[in-house]
């Protein structure tokens, strides 16, 4: 267990992409969520960086709560030709939102098949090791920005029996694996929570993007009839 890592964060949110006007969570890390967060620390900007990674994820302790608060949302609408300033009271709705507390979560890679020269195993190890060779930029958080992390750590068998999340096309349990940012759409796949410490093949969900096939349009080509002349 030496090269699993416990990460603790008190408070954060995984909306659904479905989600609006009440931001309903996702009540697990998403795979896709895990991913940007280990490319965050150790500043990689490229999602496609590491493709190939594989992640498995388990959670300590019982399933964390959800709590709802309500935000204020604001919108605005602006024409062409009548713009100016519109009174708040009526451009301003109650936003719901769940956010999940204490999590903690265990963490797993393999590397094995990456293309990349320095894998991203080998870079989140020299991010704990020394920290001073990793150039990032702002905080380390989990999910959305202002979920700050309580730190990142090897895991320790005090911390708590592990829960991992295992593949299963029956599971109850859908988490995106991949979103594409330009059109917010990805691949999703089906988990179950074991009740076992015991790790499985089917616990490695390995970070991929969706092969696009690009479409081609066959012309027909008709011959056209010679005009007829008098």
């Amino acid at each position: 267990m030496n090269d699993f890592l416990y990460l603790e964060c008190p408070c954060t949110s995984f909306p659904r992409s479905f989600a609006r006007d009440y931001k309903e969570t996702y009540l697990y890390p998403p795979p896709s969520t895990i991913y940007g967060f280990l490319l965050s620390l150790v500043g990689e900007e490229d999602l496609t960086a590491h493709l190939g990674v594989k992640i498995a994820l388990g959670m300590i302790g019982e399933t964390p709560p959800i709590s709802r608060i309500v935000r204020k949302q604001r919108h605005h609408k602006f024409s062409k030709t009548h713009q100016g300033i519109y009174p708040p009271s009526q451009f301003s709705i109650p936003n719901f939102q769940e956010l999940l507390t204490d999590l903690k979560i265990v963490i797993k890679l393999e590397s094995d098949a990456e293309l990349a020269k320095i894998t991203l195993a080998q870079r989140v190890a020299i991010a704990l090791s020394n920290p001073s060779e990793i150039k990032r930029f702002g905080g380390l958080s989990l999910g959305e920005s202002w979920a700050l992390i309580n730190g990142l750590r090897k895991y320790r068998p005090e911390d708590g029996k592990v829960s991992w999340l295992i593949r299963d096309n029956r599971g109850l349990i859908g988490l995106p694996v991949w979103i594409n940012r330009e059109t917010t759409q990805g691949i999703f796949q089906r988990f179950r929570l074991t009740e076992s410490e015991a790790f499985e093949d089917n616990c490695w969900i390995e970070i991929k993007a969706p092969v696009v096939e690009k479409k081609t349009q066959s012309r027909s080509k008709t011959k056209r009839s010679p005009k007829a002349t008098n």
